[in-house]
């Protein structure tokens, strides 16, 4: 194993906090990874990282080499990809929403892999809040306003539409509602929707005469999954509001009806982050640039 090879080793179980982590991320034998750091440390003449039997943590000496590993492999990648020909290679992790994963990138997720053939990709469906870079992710997609690390570089791809709808069932015994206010006036419950990074439920969020407005209605039922939030919906258990294009199959099939259309919700931002650690590697640079031209060709505003 060559000098940069070891280095991207060394970077991962430092990112990974775990020799195996790093070896099954790289496709390695554990016995390399370890060798390459024995070689490193050797080589240096410092100790890299502390053991434990549950923990593997950088010294102060690695902390310092890690931060020039990521600035020497970033701007090695960046070299080679500079030569005609050279095309971008290797593993990107990214952690989506299913629904948007399943919405937005697999369509176009066959092309893509035409054009990069040795681009692998690692989609992971966390739907909560997650340590990016110790989770081994080079990248993520959030929907909504962000609350996460602000050391975290963000880019944003698409803003989605968002509307709120209810059942036939469930208007048959509450009513259609004509205003905001009737919301509360006439009892009406809302399906409680725990966002990832959110300690309570989300409130409703409508566009009245210019101005923002948030509802919070009593709920029958609370949940966290996507999934759950629309069946929930389809069975009567109260409003939702969510993303227009979660609900296109249950609206064209009339298991949701739209309320309150002349009271829009807000749009969804939608952004794409990743560290500054890891920069913008030429795999990493192809993905992302193809993650937003999906979100574009979805017919989503942006």
């Amino acid at each position: 194993m060559d000098r940069f090879d070891a280095m991207r080793v060394f970077t991962r179980i430092v990112e990974r906090r775990s020799f195996t982590r790093a070896a099954d991320d790289l496709g390695l034998p554990r016995s390399s990874v370890t060798d390459a750091v024995k070689g490193l440390e050797a080589r240096l003449g410092v100790r890299l990282l502390q053991r434990t039997t549950r923990h593997v943590s950088p010294t102060l000496d690695g902390e310092a080499y890690y931060r020039r590993c990521v600035n020497l492999i970033s701007d090695l990648e960046d070299a080679e990809a500079g030569f005609t020909g050279v095309k971008p290679s290797g593993l990107v992790r990214i952690d989506v929403h299913g629904t948007q994963a399943r919405h937005f990138l697999l369509p176009g997720l066959p092309r893509f892999l035409e054009t990069y053939p040795d681009v692998r990709l690692h989609i992971g469906e966390s739907n909560q809040a997650l340590d990016m870079v110790r989770e081994g992710f080079d990248c993520m997609l959030r929907a909504g306003e962000l609350t996460v690390d602000s050391a975290l570089i963000r880019r944003r791809l698409a803003t989605l539409e968002r509307g709120t709808f209810a059942s036939p069932d469930y208007l048959s015994r509450f009513g259609t509602p004509q205003t905001v206010d009737a919301l509360e006036a006439d009892g009406h419950r809302m399906v409680g929707f725990y966002a990832p990074d959110a300690p309570e439920v989300a409130p409703f969020d409508f566009l009245v005469d210019g101005k923002s407005r948030r509802v919070s209605l009593p709920s029958f039922i609370t949940v966290t999954g996507p999934e759950t939030n629309i069946a929930s919906a389809c069975m009567g258990l109260g409003l939702i509001q969510v993303p227009r294009y979660r609900a296109a199959a249950e609206l064209a099939a009339g298991r949701l009806v739209e309320v309150l259309p002349q009271f829009p919700a807000s749009a969804l931002p939608v952004h794409v982050l990743y560290s500054h650690t890891r920069q913008l590697s030429p795999r990493l640079r192809v993905v992302i640039d193809w993650m937003a031209e999906q979100f574009r060709s979805t017919d989503t505003p942006e």
